[in-house]
């Protein structure tokens, strides 16, 4: 019998119903929960080529259509959803997973929202699924080097409304501002809860430096943080808090974007990614209060793949409008301890720090846990524009290539930097980095040059690829960066283009 008072401060309500996690829920508990809740209609959710969520509604007619309905999944059309799949062979079947149910939010009618995964029409998953990619990216990590994957985003949106003339926050200062200075604080944390009662695990919510007005606008910046989960389960997650986020948003009657970029001269939104690699529910990160070698191998993985990884993480022209020096985001393919200048940051991770609480708290003990298990290591240049399962597929590979190349320490030891590469003095250590790809055009042709590491034991398919590639190179943006530089009207009408990306 499990102990419910390991569930009882849990937000989702059916972990709190079934006492039991998300992970271990069956038909029987979803059917049990629908039941004794009054539910009455069922949502599946699944991402398209666009990563957005679609929607099939379903009414629960009875208890056997519930079960036939949650036994069999239903059938979509897979060319509407994906430009690869002809229409005249598109019929695919989307099939719940249960793990990932949760209570809908916004119905008025008490649903029941589900993601799903596809299926070919022999019942297999189907190849090019981002989804099924991601798990098996996963698989052949644990595979080749025994370890699981736990990943958590960083997900930076701009809040969109009119101008309010009282208590203006300051031009791109409002990092962790407060109320009056933040507006939207209040938006924030609803939608922090939302995300919570949905399964998803969130660190912490905050405003981030981003902060001006335009006309009688006024945009800003905030950040949702999560905590680190398995990557398949992160994956599923993000997407969902994309969901919430911009429909409560439509509530509130202001604008959400997760958009790479908005105007010259101010802060960009990203989509880091914080890494760490577990076996046997121990973090493999650190080696006796340092940085493992476990971690290093796997920073250079990242390093070697950074070029290509782009055509995952940063998917539309705005994004390289981002990737520019000054502005907190890399565009040098390097590593370094709590420098967010680099591409691959290994933040804080109180390692042999216990005490802070008594320096802080006289009347309490030293603890005796070890919370070195908190560090991760950051990748930072993807952002919203991201297919959020195939980027983190595609940082999962990375990870594992980091372990099968022969010369993975010694370039984690020649691309590691412990200074303000923008300053004039470590000019010559940047000239010996290589630098992120300048545009989608750069980052197919990196892509073209690396595939054969992502399509090994079958994870990407070449035809998957292939999509990838001839997508970015349709934006033909060669040398759109340097066509812009500075154009604030041209800038605003590309922002305006891929406004809702991701």
């Amino acid at each position: 019998m499990a102990d419910f008072s390991q569930f009882e401060l849990n937000p989702n309500p059916l972990v709190q119903f079934l006492d039991k996690p998300q992970s271990g829920f069956t038909k029987a508990d979803l059917i049990k929960f629908i039941e004794a809740n009054h539910i009455q209609m069922i949502n599946f959710r699944y991402a398209g080529e666009d990563s957005r969520l679609k929607t099939l509604n379903f009414v629960i007619n009875n208890k056997k259509h519930l079960d036939n309905l949650l036994s069999t999944g239903e059938r979509v059309d897979g060319s509407s959803l994906f430009s690869y799949i002809e229409a005249g062979s598109s019929d695919l079947y989307v099939m719940p997973r249960f793990k990932t149910a949760f209570v809908n939010p916004f119905s008025d009618i008490p649903t029941l929202d589900i993601l799903c995964s596809y299926f070919n029409k022999e019942g297999n998953p189907l190849p090019a699924s981002p989804e099924y990619i991601l798990h098996k990216a996963h698989n052949a990590l644990k595979a080749q080097t025994g370890f699981r994957y736990e990943t958590m985003g960083e997900l930076e949106y701009y809040a969109i409304s009119e101008r309010d003339p009282l208590f203006p926050a300051k031009d791109q200062k409002a990092y962790h501002e407060s109320t009056p200075f933040a507006k939207w604080e209040q938006f924030r944390t609803q939608a922090m809860l939302e995300i919570s009662r949905a399964g998803g695990q969130i660190k912490y919510g905050h405003t981030e430096v981003g902060s001006f007005s335009i006309d009688n606008l006024e945009y800003e910046q905030n950040e949702i943080e999560f905590l680190p989960v398995d990557v398949e389960d992160s994956a599923d997650q993000l997407v969902i808090s994309k969901w919430i986020i911009r429909t409560l948003a439509y509530q509130y009657g202001i604008n959400i974007t997760f958009a790479p970029k908005i105007t010259v001269g101010k802060a960009g939104s990203g989509l880091h990614i914080h890494t760490r690699l577990m076996k046997d529910n121990i973090n493999a990160m650190v080696d006796c209060g340092t940085i493992s070698n476990t971690a290093k191998k796997m920073i250079a993985g990242y390093l070697s793949l950074a070029p290509s990884l782009t055509a995952f993480g940063n998917t539309n022209p705005t994004s390289y409008f981002r990737l520019v020096p000054h502005q907190e985001a890399p565009t040098n393919i390097c590593w370094g301890d709590r420098n967010r200048s680099v591409l691959v940051r290994v933040p804080l991770g109180w390692c042999g720090i216990n005490d802070m609480i008594v320096k802080a708290n006289p009347l309490e003990a030293v603890p005796t846990e070890d919370y070195s298990d908190k560090q991760t290591v950051e990748f930072r240049c993807p952002d919203g524009s991201a297919d959020t399962y195939l980027l983190l597929a595609g940082l999962t590979v990375a990870a594992r290539h980091g372990f099968e190349m022969e010369n993975a320490l010694e370039l984690a030891k020649d691309t590691y930097v412990d200074v303000n590469i923008f300053d004039d003095e470590h000019k010559e250590k940047v000239k010996s980095l290589q630098t992120l790809p300048f545009s989608c055009w750069d980052s197919a042709l990196k892509l073209e040059e690396q595939t054969d590491i992502y399509k090994k034991y079958d994870v990407f398919s070449q035809n998957t690829i292939d999509g990838i590639i001839r997508n970015l190179k349709k934006f033909d943006d060669k040398n759109l960066r340097q066509e812009l530089n500075n154009n604030n009207a041209e800038m605003i009408k590309l922002v305006q283009k891929f406004f809702h990306c991701g």
